[in-house]
């Protein structure tokens, strides 16, 4: 394992924050309320945000 990231991955990676601020800002002031009530912090709400739609299967 390396400690720097390839072109290509940190490419990625800032799609990837990108889109997860998108999904932020999409979501009313209540949500966003119950999801750092439930989860402490931004970073965790959207991680939790994330992967549930990673793991949701495309039909659902």
């Amino acid at each position: 394992m390396t400690d720097s990231f390839s072109e290509t991955q940190a490419s990625v990676l800032i799609g990837t924050a990108e889109k997860m601020i998108e999904v932020w800002n999409r979501l009313s002031a209540d949500k966003q309320a119950a999801l750092l009530a439930r989860f402490g912090t931004q970073e965790n709400a959207l991680a939790a945000l994330v992967t549930t739609q990673l793991l949701t299967p495309k039909d659902a």
